[in-house]
């Protein structure tokens, strides 16, 4: 029995879906644990390409359980949208299920992210607006609806009623409009007879794979630099998106994970606000954008474009435990005739090794640079180590060094095959 979990490295958007895709080949279970549709994983396979907001990635595989987790925060609507786009192209759901203790996306805790950023002015986070964050908020508040409600209408009815009471106050402070309970709780009562075959306890579901020493994957939802506690706090995410999340999320204690899988770009993006030390505002940080197709799968917004930076990189895999690493879109590097690392920073003329907690320092820190020769030729038709030119192989093992972890995969296209396996996949759930 292996369980591997696969955590973001940077500011999200690693390409942890193709990643996730490829691994599911070899798994029993996939289990997305945190995060809402305010994330996308983008897959693209024999079926065609596909961007997934919450259904597992796994969910390709027939004989995999795929598993919407009890971190995960879910928009009903969204998911039924997901659902009917799959199903269009040949996808079956009698592997697919959703926790019965994960937390509702409700229409005004959309209405509620809408006002909050823009209350925020110029330090606006860049939410994506799909109410994520105030879901998650009533998740602590404990005024928060869960899945397992939408069964029982008598149950919603009073813990809708419950949310309204606190919920339609804020709201018309504000010049929101208030919610109708009678009209909200028949939608959602609706949408618990179209999700019903779905939704159960998954715990035991999950405990009995474990049992059964079938092979389960963890599949994340941003990264960690976004995470509520160590990221670049305040402009994070609502959940936590590492590897200790993964086992909160999904209901697997931390000594029954084999493997932490850190995925990272071979260069470094960012969506939205925040500080962003190694950001390229020039012509090679466009083509960054331009070459990797850097915009956003749920919102459609341009990613920031930047150099690697092995300090945040190192803080991530000290933060995770990561044991191995993948590398995506080397590839995009290819046609550069310089490739620069971020091997520390300057501070106030001090140069430090580690993240700074202060987004106010984080904003002052100046990169320190290390260049090294670019390959200029393609790799993308390449599929193992030896195959690669030696600058790529030169580029890897300094990152490597830098980080302290070894390779596992590295990709060179956003297609499933599009891999070169230093550690072969069937190994990792040895």
């Amino acid at each position: 029995m292996s369980v591997v979990a696969i955590i973001g490295g940077q500011w999200g958007d690693e390409g942890k879906g193709r990643v996730v895709d490829l691994l599911a080949q070899h798994a029993h279970m996939v289990i997305r644990y945190s995060g809402g549709n305010n994330a996308g994983h983008t897959v693209i396979n024999d079926r065609g390409t596909f961007k997934l907001h919450l259904v597992p990635a796994g969910i390709f595989n027939p004989e995999t359980t795929n598993i919407i987790g009890t971190g995960v925060v879910v928009d009903p609507a969204a998911l039924l949208e997901e659902l009917a786009m799959l199903a269009e192209a040949g996808v079956t759901f009698d592997n697919l299920y959703i926790s019965d203790r994960a937390h509702v996306i409700m229409p005004y805790h959309r209405e509620q992210d809408r006002i909050q950023e823009s209350l925020r002015g110029d330090g606006r986070i860049g939410t994506t607006g799909r109410g994520v964050g105030p879901a998650y908020g009533d998740k602590m508040e404990r005024i928060g609806i869960r899945m397992g409600d939408l069964l029982h209408a008598d149950t919603l009815h009073q813990h809708l009623a419950r949310a309204l009471d606190a919920k339609n106050t804020w709201l018309q402070a504000y010049g929101g409009k208030a919610q109708p309970l009678q009209a909200l709780h028949q939608q959602f009562v609706d949408y618990g007879h179209q999700l019903r075959a779905y939704i159960k306890p998954t715990h035991p579901l999950v405990q009995q794979a474990l049992s059964r020493g079938q092979d389960v994957l963890l599949e994340g939802a941003q990264a960690s630099l976004l995470d509520v506690d160590w990221g670049t706090y305040p402009y994070v995410t609502s959940s936590a998106p590492g590897a200790a999340g993964a086992c909160q999320g999904a209901g697997i204690g931390p000594r029954q994970v084999s493997h932490v899988l850190g995925v990272f770009k071979a260069y470094t993006t960012r969506i939205g606000g925040g500080p962003f030390p190694t950001e390229l505002t020039d012509e090679t940080g466009n083509l960054l954008r331009e070459r990797g197709h850097e915009y956003g799968t749920t919102t459609g917004r341009p990613r920031r474009c930047g150099w690697f930076d092995a300090v945040a990189a190192r803080y991530v895999v000290e933060l995770n435990g990561i044991d191995y690493m993948v590398w995506t879109k080397l590839d995009i590097l290819d046609t550069l005739p310089t490739i620069r690392i971020c091997t520390s920073y300057k501070l106030r003329g001090e140069t430090i090794h580690y993240v700074p907690s202060s987004i106010a320092e984080l904003s002052q820190v100046e990169p320190i640079y290390e260049d090294l020769p670019g390959w200029q030729t393609p790799t993308d038709a390449l599929r193992t180590f030896d195959d690669l030119p030696p600058n790529a192989k030169r580029y890897l093992q300094r990152l490597e060094e830098l980080t302290g972890v070894p390779t596992a995969i590295i990709s060179v296209g956003p297609a499933r095959q599009s891999s070169i396996e230093r550690v072969p996949v069937a190994e990792l759930f040895a």
